[in-house]
């Protein structure tokens, strides 16, 4: 009995020492446990459905392809009526909220994709 108390002592302090814990918390201060790999996942079906695209696609066919975008534009240039829609495509931030610099515009002039991309949307 004296050594199964004695073994106890000593294990205790030991095993203690061998646990942890790794807790992720959104934004709201919630625990999600999926964010991270969620919001990779959507990354990165976004780059694949982005390498499908071509030029002159109907707006209703992107985001049929796309689905909802992160962020919706739209104004008007010279009388032409120009949306951007963006779409996350990676992570830089590990805070579990969406950014526009970690996605990629989509450019509509008059509901036809015209180009995508940051090169595009500054050359607007």
């Amino acid at each position: 009995m004296k050594k199964t108390m004695l073994a106890l002592l000593v294990m205790a302090p030991l095993t203690a020492g061998l646990t942890g814990c790794v807790i992720a918390v959104d934004g709201n201060g919630d625990w999600d446990a999926n964010s991270i790999s969620s919001s990779q996942d959507t990354a990165y079906e976004n780059r694949k459905n982005l390498a499908e695209l071509e030029e002159n696609m109907s707006f209703s066919q992107v985001k049929a392809k796309m689905g909802v975008p992160d962020f919706n534009e739209t104004y008007d240039k010279d009388g032409e009526k120009i949306q951007v829609l963006y779409y996350r495509t990676n992570r830089k931030h590990g805070d579990g909220m969406t950014t526009k610099d970690e996605c990629t515009p989509l450019i509509f002039k008059d509901k036809v994709l015209v180009s995508w991309g940051e090169k595009a949307l500054v050359q607007l």
